[in-house]
């Protein structure tokens, strides 16, 4: 087949090789290699402490790496910054500073304009229309720190999507928010996928796994398994990931329940 031919001769669209990083001299992520060749929705899981935030941050370099390397598109961070998206946890923005829905927005357009130029009315209409994506439009004029979790939760999705990025990370874009506002951001997600995006969720909710995502990786420090959400999120999987912890068993056996087919 050419088309698997040419796919295997292409760079991947992200390739993260032996990174390891370490807060103290204490390692946070070992020796993490993980690759992504075709656009998907990837749920990067895991319990709290091990490492998934840290990952996204390192790939950014927004957190610096003992060792590895890091590629997109077979190229370095710096080369393809304009086509990389972001999208941080909600508690790490300051919700104080005196801006407005639209105005933080507009900032997803700031990679194409370059230093010197303000956004216009190109850029206006169009983060508007992301705006309309999320259904924020109404809110625009709003000062952001009036807004609730899931609305501001909302409103940083449609600055990522005014960026017009080609891979995305997303830092717990569903921490706080409620059941229709998650249906919502994850008709968002599965649209960029269509439309040949690659997004990377962190995410915590096991039982909403399969429903919502094609592939997952599964993180504590090493990463345990990568791949096919039908194949590799299994019990034994994610009990090697989460360590036996008697407080998710339960979860696990629901969320691989939930993907196996009804008789």
């Amino acid at each position: 087949m050419p088309g698997a031919d040419s796919n295997a001769m292409s760079p991947a669209l992200l390739d993260i090789h032996d990174v390891t990083v370490a807060y103290q001299r204490r390692p946070v992520l070992w020796d993490v290699d993980l690759t992504i060749r075709e656009p998907c929705l990837l749920g990067l899981i895991g319990p709290n402490g091990a490492g998934k935030s840290t990952l996204i941050k390192t790939a950014l370099d927004l957190t610096p790496r003992v060792s590895g390397a890091i590629r997109y598109f077979g190229k370095t961070l710096a080369e393809v910054r304009q086509r990389i998206g972001y999208v941080p946890q909600r508690e790490s923005v300051d919700w104080d500073f005196p801006v407005s829905v639209l105005d933080v927005v507009l900032m997803g357009t700031y990679g194409r304009l370059g230093w010197f130029r303000r956004p216009g009315a190109k850029e206006k209409a169009a983060a508007r229309e992301c705006l309309d994506m999320v259904g924020m439009r109404a809110m625009a004029h709003q000062q952001i720190g009036q807004l609730s979790g899931g609305q501001q939760q909302r409103t940083f999705l449609a600055r990522a999507l005014a960026q017009d990025a080609d891979l995305y990370f997303m830092d717990e874009p569903f921490a706080g928010v409620d059941a229709a506002t998650e249906r919502a951001i994850f008709s968002i997600l599965g649209d960029l996928r269509d439309r040949g995006k690659t997004v990377i969720v962190v995410h915590h909710e096991l039982r909403s796994v399969p429903q919502f995502f094609d592939q997952v990786a599964l993180l504590n420090v090493r990463l345990v398994a990568q791949g096919a959400t039908a194949t590799t999120f299994t019990e034994d999987n994610l009990l090697k990931t989460y360590g036996g912890r008697l407080s998710i068993l339960d979860a696990v056996g629901q969320a691989v329940q939930a993907q196996e087919p009804t008789p």
